[in-house]
């Protein structure tokens, strides 16, 4: 099987062995209590709920009247203690609702509904009401990706089984152990969006194939599904380096793959979309992988989204003492340092990593040597050094003309420089001022 990639990307230590051959076990929230923040992606949602409110798993408990609203529902059921803010991912405070368990298996999920023979628009809406989102980490609303505009004619459905972030390992147990779910997710979003399905599978997870195609051949799509083995690469899993890869398109700057004619799903994803249609359950669910070199035994665990992730330690979690370095709320390339441990687990929480010194980069930042490097491992092409020296001096213009607006902010031109110089950092930075200085001008004309 020909192995295709893109060009540039690096080759991190992969150090998937902590956790590839661990079964995912599901892990009811420790304490009884979950923090669901009430928009997990899309547009921002309205509390529905109020203190001393009973309510039951499944039911919604935030929602909004934006299209790009996706509604949050109650992952346990129990009544609302608190409605409050908390840390969440990136360290930004959201509004939450806390629930305390009662013990109660009630639920409040919708009847099952045959994804193939009802219409587009009821299908769109079950998935819209299911608060299904991209499971990958943007947490981009799903109805709305599954729902591209008329001009976008849909050829290709990629399921993104690359996985391709050191540590993380959820999507590939998913796929050895819940094949045919992943197949029927995947075979609903063909059927809502008329395209035929590639799987993108890192080289590194050979050992998934077989139980995938086995659910391919049981499901009698071998016509409609292909599985495609792509190099094993960081970062593979990129969209815009997966449909160069898969199909040989370019996603245009500020562009969506739709745009080329394909919709990417993560494998999470297309399992929530299967629950939504075959047993009615919203997404409440978080599969995730927890490791890292502090951690005494790596895991992958399916918890309730709001489960934070400090009730886990001690519990679930068993951490090394003293050797907590660093906390990483996703994968080590793209995640977020987190202050602490607490904060909770969301529908786009990946993984939690537990870092020693030894597995961080803490040295300080030294002068650029003008190596290339960054240039060179950049698989989008764009300079990141010339990017900082612009950015630095507030030169906006140049800093848009050598990419800043193009980078993907995967953290491979980091991971290369000898100088330790922090260039993603640089590149978010220039995207902030950019945008915000677009947005001024943009009031500004409105005022006039």
């Amino acid at each position: 099987m020909r192995k295709l990639s893109f060009k540039g990307g690096i080759h991190p230590n992969e150090m998937k062995e902590l956790s590839e051959g661990c079964a995912i076990i599901n892990t009811p929230a420790p304490t009884k209590k979950v923090t669901i923040p009430v928009t997990m992606g899309g547009a921002p949602n309205n509390v529905l709920v109020q203190v001393g409110d009973v309510v039951k798993k499944g039911q919604i408990i935030a929602n909004g009247e934006a299209f790009m609203s996706v509604p949050v529902h109650a992952s346990i059921s129990g009544t609302v203690k608190k409605i409050t803010p908390v840390t969440c991912t990136a360290n930004v405070e959201k509004l939450a609702v806390e629930i305390w368990g009662d013990d109660s298996e009630e639920t409040d999920f919708m009847p099952p509904l045959d994804p193939f023979t009802c219409d587009k628009q009821a299908a769109l809406k079950r998935v819209k009401d299911a608060g299904i989102v991209g499971m990958g980490g943007a947490s981009f609303p799903a109805h709305v990706k599954l729902n591209p505009p008329a001009n976008c004619t849909i050829d290709t459905v990629i399921l993104n089984a690359a996985e391709c972030e050191p540590y993380l390992t959820i999507d590939c147990r998913t796929m050895l152990e819940n094949a045919a779910k992943v197949i029927d997710g995947l075979s609903i979003v063909m059927h809502i969006t008329g395209g035929k399905g590639i799987i993108g599978l890192e080289e590194n997870k050979m050992n998934c194939v077989e139980p995938l195609q086995k659910a391919i051949d049981e499901a009698g799509l071998q016509d409609k599904i292909k599985i495609q083995i792509v190099k094993t690469k960081y970062p593979q899993g990129c969209e815009k380096m997966l449909t160069k890869a898969l199909v040989n398109r370019e996603i245009p700057t500020k562009g969506l793959p739709a745009q080329i004619g394909c919709v990417i799903s993560n494998v999470g994803t297309v399992c929530a979309i299967s629950d939504a249609f075959r047993l009615g359950m919203p997404l409440i669910e978080r599969p995730l992988t927890i490791s890292g070199g502090a951690v005494e035994e790596a895991k992958n665990l399916r918890v309730p989204v709001g489960t934070m992730v400090s009730d886990l330690v001690g519990t679930a979690i068993t951490l090394k003492e003293g050797e907590t370095a660093k906390i990483l709320s996703g994968g080590p390339m793209m995640g977020f340092s987190m202050a602490n441990a607490a904060f909770p687990v969301e529908k786009g929480t990946s993984g939690v990593l537990f870092l020693t010194k030894k597995e961080i980069n803490i040295g300080a930042e030294g002068d650029c040597i003008n190596c290339g490097m960054c240039v060179k491992a950049c698989p989008m092409g764009v300079v990141p050094a010339l990017i900082k020296r612009n950015v630095e001096i507030h030169n906006m213009e140049k800093a848009t003309k050598f990419g800043v607006m193009d980078c993907i902010e995967c953290g491979s031109c980091v991971y290369v420089c000898p100088a330790n110089i922090k260039l993603t950092q640089y590149c978010r930075m220039g995207k902030s001022i950019i945008r915000a200085e677009m947005a001024a001008a943009k009031a500004k004309e409105a005022q006039k």
